[in-house]
């Protein structure tokens, strides 16, 4: 039977021999750790706000007149329209018909004032013909060749004419009355007859088109189109409220929309002076820049810079969180556990501001296999 010699029974028997331990035994390598080197180089903090892509100003296409068909829709979805253009027809018939009866309602109340006034000229020399009567008879009365009927006759004839001149004088009156309500039922009817195109208000494009031919266009009903002023679409998105409050208006967000391969331009538009009790988040609208504009409705989601600053940086992992925010840096094979001043961070990095220089390496991902003190075999981090 083989007997192994421990490992003390062999060392005593080289001493024995006469030779030197470290020649039989080699030295304990130190344990490898892969080490990053700090860079100096830009960094950005980033928001990321997703949400839906909404209408900036949507304006809705109502009808100003009730209970008439619909005989022509000349607008469809996605069209561009300007302002003032026509997008349907409503039809006229009827008030064609109103005008018609307008038209002969004019002309009578001008005929019936022109036969007033003669009337009133007729009334009017009447009455002067009558005073004159009256005064030559109380003249021959007064010398006695008159008797007091035939001035009472004269009297009675002029307070006579005198009332028919009022009462043409009023009949005027009335008949031009009779005119100036026609005249406003005309521009009445004129203004409905115009209503019947229904005319874009604000120039954009058209997203929802509820129009349908033959149906009864009803004002209080639902719009019959609805329009995106000026074709602006914004990306509406929540975020919470830590995050609202380092937004700010015309910052600078790309905007990622389903269906396009580059991101398009964008910038904060509006951030929402307050949050909801209910979840703590707060609204923000993100104004998009683009030829091609994303559907409404649409996911979208955009990325805000809040901050940028060029500094040390290292890998995130390699920072301990504590009582203390530290480093573990390696320097001659020795790990130094050392205090440091942390800034921004992102996309896995962050920013030293002090405790570190820039070409020093830290242990990649410190606290969980070396001391402070330590010897380590530094293994550079590969690059990504």
């Amino acid at each position: 039977m083989v007997r192994i010699a421990s490992p003390v029974l062999a060392l005593a028997a080289l001493i024995a021999a006469g030779l030197p331990a470290t020649a039989q035994q080699p030295a304990a390598q130190a344990p490898s750790v892969t080490v990053a080197t700090a860079v100096r180089d830009t960094i950005r903090e980033v928001v990321v706000a997703s949400g839906s892509f909404v209408a900036r100003d949507e304006v809705l296409v109502l009808p100003e007149v009730d209970g008439l068909a619909i005989i022509a829709i000349l607008a469809e979805e996605g069209d561009r329209v300007t302002a003032g253009q026509v997008l349907a027809r409503l039809n006229r018939e009827m008030l064609d018909v109103q005008l018609a009866q307008n038209a002969a309602q004019i002309s009578r109340a001008e005929a019936a004032i022109a036969q007033t006034r003669a009337s009133i000229a007729e009334a009017t020399a009447s009455r002067a013909l009558a005073d004159q009567q009256l005064d030559r008879t109380r003249q021959l009365q007064r010398s006695g060749a008159a008797t007091v009927d035939v001035l009472d006759q004269r009297t009675m004839a002029a307070t006579t004419a005198a009332a028919r001149v009022e009462s043409a004088t009023n009949a005027l009156a009335l008949a031009e009355a009779d005119l100036t309500l026609a005249r406003a039922q005309r521009r009445d009817i004129e203004l409905r007859i115009s209503r019947t195109e229904i005319r874009a208000r604000v120039g954009g494009s058209v997203s929802r088109r509820t129009a349908r031919l033959g149906a009864l266009a009803m004002a209080a009903g639902e719009p019959l189109f609805r329009i995106t002023a000026d074709s602006a679409v914004e990306l509406e998105a929540e975020v919470p409220e830590t995050t609202l409050a380092r937004l700010r208006p015309d910052q600078a967000a790309p905007v990622e929309a389903a269906g396009f391969d580059a991101a398009l331009e964008g910038k904060v538009r509006l951030v929402a002076p307050e949050v909801s009790r209910t979840n703590r988040l707060g609204r923000v609208r993100i104004a998009v820049i683009a030829e091609r504009m994303p559907p409404l409705g649409s996911f979208g989601r955009a990325t805000v810079e809040v901050a940028r600053t060029e500094g040390v940086l290292v890998p995130l992992s390699s920072v301990m969180f504590g009582r203390q925010t530290s480093v573990q840096v390696v320097k001659d094979g020795v790990v130094e556990t050392r205090p440091v001043v942390t800034g921004l961070r992102a996309e896995g990095r962050i920013e030293i501001r002090e405790g570190l220089k820039e070409g020093e390496q830290v242990v990649a991902v410190s606290g969980s296999f070396v001391r402070h003190g330590d010897r380590v075999t530094p293994v550079a981090l590969a690059a990504r």
